[in-house]
C-alpha cells in the first residue's frame, strides 16, 4: 500500500517538472518575459528526521510488545463496556415491547368481548315483565305447575318415594305406551325421508353465542314444543337462548359458577333446566332469563341429566357415583341412591321413553339400567372397554343406544337384554353424544364428526364435518327436518336440504 502512495506522489512531482519545463521552453523560444503567475509551485514533502530504532534490543522489543498488549486489552475492555451497556437497552426496549404486547392482547379481548356482547344484545319481550311474572308465580298454586320461592335452594335431604309420586309415575307410563303403540303403526306425516337426510348440507353457522375468552359450546337441546327455540350451554358458564329462525338470542342465563355442562328445555313450558360442573342444577324462566330455582342434590360435578315424560321431576348422575331425582316444581330432593359397583363415579343418565326406567353409564364400561318406583338395579349391560360418554333411548322404547371411549357404539335390545349390533368407528374417534330423532328412525352421533345413521338398518347416511373441533351436542328438529350440532369451537351449526333456486 506505501509503494502505491510512493508511486503516485514520484509521479505527481514528475508531472509538476515537465510542465514547468515546458513553460520554460515556451518563454524561451517566444523571448515572452516570464511572468509569476505562469510559476507553479512546487508540493514537496518537508523532510523529518527519522525516527531512532526502538527495538534494538530483547528489553526494547519487550515494550514494544507489552504496549501493544495493553492497548489491546484497553480495547477489549471498551468494547465489553460498550456490549454491557447495548445489552441493558436491548433488555430495556424488549421489556416495553412485551408490556406493549399485552397491553394490545387485553384491549383486543375487551373489543372482541365488546362486540360479542353488542353482537348478541336482543331485545328481550319477557323482561320488563319479569317482576309481574314472579309476583304471579308466588300467588299460583302447587297443582298449577308454579314453580315458586326464587331464592330458596333446594334442600340435600331425600324424602323418599311417596305412594302419590309412584301413582302419577305409573300413570303417566300407561299413557305413554298406548301412544307409543298407536304411533309405531305408521311413519309419521311429514318425516325427512332417507334420500332427503342424505342431502343435507349445513345452512347456518353461529359463532357469536357464547363468549370467546372462554369458548367452546358443551350442551344442546332443542325445544319439543317449538324446534325453532335452541339452547346451548357454554364453557363460559352460561346457558343461551337462541332463536332459529329470527338468528336472534332470545335469553342468556347467567348465575353457574362453572361451566355449564348439560341443558334441557322443558318440552311443554318456557323453562330450562342447566346442570354445571359447581355440582347445582337450575331452573330458569326462559322469557324472564330469571332463575327460579336451584337445586343441590350433588357435591360432585354433575355427569348427567334428564327430564322425566311428567315434567315435574329431574334425574341427576355425579362423579360421586350417585344418581338422585329431584322435583321440579317444589326443589325437594325425592331420592338419591349411590351406585355401591361403580368405584369411579356416573357418567350419563336418561330416562326411557315411559319414565318407569332409567339407565346410567358408569367410568368402568358398563350401563346399569334402574327401577326408579324401586330404586333397584335391574339389569347390567357390560361391553365396552371405555367410560360411557353417552346413552340414548329409541322412541319406541324397544333399543338401547350407547357409546364410550373404545370408539363404538353399541345397540341393546331391551325385551332380550342383549346387544344386537356393533358400530365400529375409526381409531381414535370420540363421541360424545348420541340421540334418536322422534320418530325413532335416525340415530345422530356427535364426537370427532357429526354423523346420522339409519334405525333398524343401521347403516351410515350421511357424515358432516363442518366443526373444526370435536362437536359436544346433535339434536334433530321435528320430523327430522333439520340437524342442529354445536362443538367446542364455539360454532353452533344447523344442517337441512336446502332448495335449490
Amino acid at each position: 500500500m506505501n509503494l502505491k502512495v510512493n508511486h503516485l506522489f514520484l509521479n505527481l512531482i514528475l508531472a509538476t517538472f515537465e510542465n514547468s519545463a515546458r513553460v520554460l521552453r515556451t518563454a524561451f523560444r517566444t523571448r515572452v518575459k516570464l511572468e509569476y503567475h505562469l510559476v507553479i509551485d512546487e508540493m514537496v514533502t518537508p523532510l523529518g528526521k527519522p525516527k531512532p530504532p526502538s527495538a534494538t534490543s530483547i528489553p526494547a522489543i519487550l515494550k514494544t510488545l507489552q504496549d501493544e498488549w495493553d492497548g489491546c486489552m484497553l480495547h477489549s475492555f471498551t468494547l465489553r463496556q460498550q456490549l454491557q451497556t447495548a445489552r441493558q437497552e436491548l433488555s430495556h426496549v424488549m421489556y416495553q415491547h412485551d408490556a406493549a404486547c399485552r397491553v394490545i392482547a387485553r384491549l383486543n379481548k375487551e373489543v372482541t368481548a365488546a362486540r360479542e356482547a353488542l353482537a348478541t344484545l336482543k331485545p328481550q319481550a319477557g323482561i320488563a315483565q319479569t317482576s309481574h311474572y314472579v309476583n304471579e308465580q308466588s300467588m299460583q298454586t302447587p297443582h298449577q305447575g308454579a314453580i315458586a320461592d326464587v331464592s330458596q335452594t333446594s334442600l340435600t335431604i331425600a324424602e323418599g318415594m311417596t305412594d302419590e309420586i309412584i301413582q302419577k309415575l305409573h300413570d303417566k307410563a300407561s299413557i305413554l305406551t298406548q301412544l307409543r303403540k298407536q304411533r309405531g303403526k305408521h311413519v309419521p306425516e311429514g318425516l325427512t325421508t332417507v334420500d332427503e337426510m342424505r342431502n343435507f348440507r349445513c345452512s347456518a353457522t353461529h359463532t357469536a353465542l357464547h363468549s370467546a375468552s372462554s369458548p367452546g359450546i358443551l350442551a344442546l337441546d332443542v325445544s319439543p314444543k317449538n324446534p325453532s327455540i335452541v339452547l346451548t350451554g357454554g364453557n363460559d358458564r352460561q346457558a343461551v337462548v337462541f332463536n332459529k329462525d329470527s338468528e336472534q338470542v332470545v335469553a342468556t342465563l347467567k348465575g353457574h359458577q362453572k361451566k355449564v355442562t348439560h341443558v334441557i328445555h322443558h318440552f311443554e313450558e318456557d323453562i330450562a333446566i342447566t346442570a354445571s360442573s359447581d355440582a347445582s342444577i337450575r331452573v330458569w324462566h326462559i322469557p324472564s332469563a330469571q332463575c327460579l330455582k336451584v337445586l343441590k342434590a350433588h357435591e360432585s360435578p354433575i355427569a348427567g341429566l334428564s327430564l322425566h315424560p311428567t315434567g315435574d321431576y329431574v334425574l341427576s348422575s355425579s362423579s360421586d357415583a350417585y344418581w338422585a331425582l329431584s322435583d321440579l316444581r317444589t326443589g325437594k330432593l325425592i331420592t338419591k341412591v349411590q351406585d355401591a359397583t361403580s368405584k369411579r363415579g356416573l357418567t350419563c343418565a336418561q330416562f326411557h321413553p315411559d319414565g318407569i326406567i332409567f339407565g346410567v353409564g358408569t367410568q368402568e364400561g358398563v350401563i346399569k339400567i334402574w327401577d326408579l318406583k324401586e330404586s333397584n338395579n335391574v339389569a347390567d349391560f357390560p361391553g365396552h372397554s371405555g367410560s360411557i360418554n353417552s346413552i340414548a333411548f329409541s322412541e319406541n322404547g324397544y333399543y338401547l343406544a350407547t357409546a364410550a371411549d373404545d370408539a363404538s357404539i353399541k345397540l341393546w335390545d331391551l325385551r332380550k337384554l342383549k346387544n344386537f349390533k356393533t358400530i365400529t368407528l375409526e381409531d381414535r374417534y370420540e363421541i360424545r353424544d348420541l340421540v334418536f330423532d322422534q320418530s325413532g328412525m335416525y340415530l345422530g352421533v356427535a364426537g370427532t364428526d357429526v354423523r346420522v345413521y339409519q334405525a333398524k338398518q343401521w347403516d351410515l347416511l350421511k357424515v358432516f364435518n363442518d366443526h373444526t373441533a370435536i362437536a359436544t351436542g346433535i339434536r334433530f328438529g321435528s320430523n327430522a327436518n333439520y340437524l342442529a350440532s354445536s362443538s367446542v369451537d364455539r360454532s353452533l351449526k344447523f344442517y337441512q336440504q336446502l332448495t335449490q333456486e
